[in-house]
Parts: C-alpha cells; structure tokens; sequence
C-alpha cells in the first residue's frame, strides 16, 4: 500500500503519543528496500574478496570491517523481516495491540535509521555503507514515503514516553509485549519465571558477591524439573522437546541469574555432541545419565595459546594399548570441579597442525570438592577469578599421563572432533542467545523498578525522558533479539541448516544484553557503581556474553564468510 509521505498523519492520541496508521503496510513496505541494501553490499564486497574467481580468506582479513560489517547488516535485515513476522502473526491472532505496535513502529524507525547512518558493531566501531564500498546511491530505496515515513516519525520521544506509560501501567506481565509464542512455550515460561523469583533472585547477588558456587540443591531441583533432558530425545530418558523450549528456559533462568541459566548449556553440548556423532553404546550409557544430572558434564575445548583457534589445539591424547593418555592444557573451563566428564578437545595425530588431527573424548573423572577440586589422577586445576559469570567458576587445566578409556572416544573414530563440535554450534548458540536475553531483561526489570523508586528533583527518574528513552530502547530491543532467537529455534526445530540465523541471534542478543546493562547501570547512577546493587552484577555477567560461545569478531566472521560464500 503506497502512501504519499506529504499526506501521511500520524495517530495522535490524547496523551500525546503518536502510532503511525497503517503500521504493517509501512512497516512491510520497508522489507524490500533494507534488502535491497544488503543485496547491493553482498555483491560489492564479493567483489572486493574474489581472487581468481574465488573468495579469499586472505582478502576478507584485509578487508575484516567490511566483511564483519555485512554480517552486521544481514543481522539488522534478518531482524526487521523477523519483527515483520511476527506483528503479522500476532494481528492474525487478535494480539497485536498498542505495546506490541510501538515497539514495532520504534523498532523499524531507528534500525532504518542505524543501516542508513551507522550500525554500531560495538560503542567504539560504527559501521557505515562506505565501508563496504555503497554510496547514496545504494540507499535510493530508502526514498520511498514508507520508509521516510517510519525513519522520520517511528521512533520518537513521544512513541517511547507511551511505550513506558504501557510498560507501568501492565508491570505485572512477565514480559514487554507478546511473544508470539505458543500456549504451551509461555506455561514453560510461567513455570520457570515463577522458580527463579522464588529460588534464584533473592539469592544471586549474595551467590555473586560470595563467589560462590550454586548450591547443589538448585541443579537437583532443576533436574526435577526437567532442565538437563529438555532436548534429549524420550527413548533417552530426557523430554524430547523442542529448541524452542530451551530458549524459553534459557531465557527466564538467566533473567533470574545469567550462572543458573547456564547450568545446562554443558549438558546441551554434550548431549548434542553425543546424539550428532556418538555411537549407539555412547548414547544408551550417557544420554541418560546426562538428563537426569546423574552426570555433569563440563566443556574442555579452548587452550592457553589458541583462543578462538580451536583447529590448533596443542593438547594431545596418546594411544595406551585400547585406551589414551593426555596431556597438555586446557583454560576457561567453566564449572570443571565437580563435574563427571568433559567432552575433551585432543590432538590424536601428532603429524597434523590444524583440525584434521582432532578428537573427541567423553573423559570422566571424578567430582571435587572445596578442599580438593581436582583428585582425579593426571588431572590438575587451578581457579581464575573473574567479574562475573561466577556461580560455576572457571578454571585452568593441567593434564599428564591423564587416563581415559577408549571405549570413550566419541563416535570410536579419529580425526572426526572438530566435525563433531561444529555440529553442536548452532544449539548453543541459539542457547547463548537466550541467555542474553535472559540478561537484558533482568536489567530492564532491575532498572524499571529503580526508576520509579527512585525520586529526583521533585519526581520519579522514570518521568524524565532520557530516562524512560532508555529503558524504551531496553524493551524494544529485546523484542528484536528475542524474535530473532526464536526464528532460529525453529529452524533448527524444522531440521534446516541455521549456523547463519545461530550467530545472528548471538551476535545481537549479546550487544543487545551489554547495551540494556550499561545504560541500567546509568540509570542508576553512582549507586549502579556500588556492589550492593544488582545491576553491577547483572553489568559483570552481561559482558562475558560477547566473548564465549564465539567472540563477537569470530561470529561476524564465520557469517560474513556464509554470505559471501
């Protein structure tokens, strides 16, 4: 539906706040011209890559900010067609009311806004068209009235100030907005909502300024409810359902406290690593196991000197007659005392230098305590402390002469682990994902509260503009990330390939989380600053998200690299 920009009026309500008419029709109009965009951008910087009628790696590294940039860009693209979807899908239900429409209308408004002048990668790196070799000329779409409509009247003080007016007026709902999901994911929510304020919240700022470990308790309470097994398949003790339902546990766990969130992500990767490239025997012993949390299993992949450079590990295992022996050393290994296994990242070629000479390991050993964290032979540990993310600790490593059988190798081949870990990227990114957006809605929950509370000046901060702006922005990016998460839930739910739409989803969730933390730790001012409140934990445990499961370069890599192959 085309509309002449000159003639277009805006809705004006009696308190001000303006919704555009015909919201859909701009909005959907929109779609067309941002992928026009990135159609232009792909193609330019093919160009600026190909060698010999090839893509080169050596030119994507040359040209390493255009490249991530279009990884940012296909991101804002995928984003703004997910949100279309989604008010379509709700309109379809009766749901797309009045909240739902501003944070559409504010959502498109200024992500039109950011492709056009500056997406930011992160505070300091601002990606502009020129970077990827696009003039004004790429942006001739963007002259149509639908977009001019929605970049000049979208996201307005006046659209925000009415969005959090809502936000007060409906503070009981668990979230800002519909989230399109089904009846049976939001039970899933309440569920998990309703456990992690009576068991995790009142108790997670004291776990984190403690350092402590999660009590027992809650991994044992978890595991009744289901957490450890929730995408294990039924004929393997867990409950078979869907990735969809991981991202709403996920996301309501680490709303309480990002640690307690995080408490099944090992056991995701080791059961997906196990269902994808596990033997018949793996499977029955281990997947059982690992969905009751009989068994914890911890990560063991990344070394000192390799970081990100996984395919050139140093670590090697050894044959010892049927079995192995390791040795070499491992960091950043979350939760590693008292765990039963690792899924071990080794070197079982000693002529190779890049991934072909990997394997994988289901290496037991055996649960540590306080006082010995570490009593398994040929295993050594050390802890590194760390800002946040604390309720599992994190540790170094050391392994000589380290035993492990060779019934435990993963699939009984070698040379196939890095293979096999490629295949577990796509769940535990959508999980990481989720986290984040767990994270950043505990912020919004943190720094509503305090802005009502908190009187300056005559008046509650939240009356004040700048401040209701930001936490406006807080829920309307998190619908974004939210539907972008939940997009690729479904694809990997319907069988498809969705490495592209995994890192989309953590690469926004993760900035999405840090931004909704560092301007709640604003909104707080110097008293964000002071330990006793929880928004400096929840802007602590917000920043890891940009780093594991991928750091945010090597996740603009790997999908800049999928666009442009």
């Amino acid at each position: 539906m085309a509309h002449d920009g000159r003639d277009l009026q805006m809705t004006t309500r009696e308190n001000g706040a303006v919704i555009l008419p015909d919201l859909l029709a701009l909005t959907g109009a929109a779609i067309a011209p941002v992928q026009g965009v990135l159609d232009i951008a792909r193609a330019r910087l093919r160009d600026m890559v190909t060698q010999d009628g090839r893509v080169s790696g050596a030119l994507i590294e040359a040209n390493q900010t255009a490249a991530h940039g279009l990884a940012w860009l296909a991101t804002y693209v995928e984003s703004l067609q997910q949100m279309q979807g989604w008010a379509e899908r709700l309109t379809a239900d009766g749901k797309f009311g009045e909240t739902e429409q501003l944070i559409l209308q504010i959502a498109f408004g200024e992500y039109l806004h950011q492709i056009a002048g500056g997406i930011p990668m992160n505070q300091g790196e601002i990606l502009r068209l020129q970077e990827m070799g696009l003039g004004w000329d790429a942006l001739s779409g963007f002259q149509c009235a639908e977009v001019q409509t929605l970049m000049s009247a979208g996201n307005t003080q006046a659209a925000r100030t009415r969005l959090v007016e809502l936000m007060q007026e409906h503070s009981a709902n668990i979230m800002v907005g519909a989230s399109g999901l089904d009846d049976e994911l939001e039970m899933i929510r309440e569920q998990f909502r309703r456990y992690a304020v009576e068991k995790v919240e009142p108790f997670a700022h004291d776990w984190h300024l403690k350092d402590e470990l999660i009590p027992i308790e809650v991994i044992e309470e978890l595991a009744e409810m289901g957490v450890f097994g929730l995408t294990i398949p039924e004929e393997y003790g867990g409950f078979g359902l869907s990735k969809a339902s991981m991202c709403v546990v996920s996301e309501e766990l680490s709303r309480g406290y990002i640690g307690v969130g995080s408490l099944g992500t090992r056991s995701e990767i080791a059961a997906e690593l196990i269902l994808c490239g596990g033997t018949d025997a793996q499977k029955a012993k281990w997947l059982p196991r690992i969905a009751s949390a009989e068994t914890l299993p911890t990560a063991v992949f990344t070394e000192p000197n390799t970081g990100s450079d996984l395919g050139s590990l140093r670590t090697r295992a050894v044959k010892d007659g049927d079995d192995y022996r390791v040795t070499g050393n491992k960091t950043w290994i979350t939760h590693a005392a008292r765990t039963h296994v690792m899924t071990l990242l080794a070197r079982t070629d000693p002529a190779t230098t890049d991934h072909r000479g990997l394997s994988m390991f289901l290496a037991e050993k055996t649960p540590g305590t306080v006082d010995d964290p570490f009593p398994t032979p040929g295993m050594t540990g050390g802890e590194i402390e760390v800002l946040g993310y604390r309720g599992m600790k994190e540790y170094e490593l050391g392994f000589d002469d380290f035993h492990v059988k060779g019934e435990n190798l993963l699939g009984g081949e070698e040379g196939r682990g890095f293979k096999q870990l490629m295949e577990t990227f796509e769940s535990a990114r959508i999980q990481t994902a989720a986290r984040a957006i767990g994270v950043a809605q505990s912020a919004l929950d943190i720094s509503m509260q305090y802005a009502q509370d908190r009187k300056q000046f005559g008046k509650s901060l939240i009356e004040f503009p700048r401040v209701s702006g930001k936490l406006a922005m807080m829920a309307v990016e998190l619908m974004i990330a939210r539907q972008l998460t939940y997009f690729s839930a479904r694809e990997k739910d319907e069988g498809r390939r969705c490495d592209l739409e995994a890192g989309m989803a953590k690469l926004l969730g993760a900035r999405v989380a840090w931004a909704a933390a560092d301007n709640g730790l604003q909104i707080h001012g110097g008293n964000g600053f002071a330990m006793e409140y929880k928004i400096s934990r929840v802007l602590c445990d917000a920043r890891i998200l940009n780093i594991f499961e991928g750091a945010a370069e090597i996740q603009a890599q790997v999908i800049s690299r999928r666009l442009l192959g």
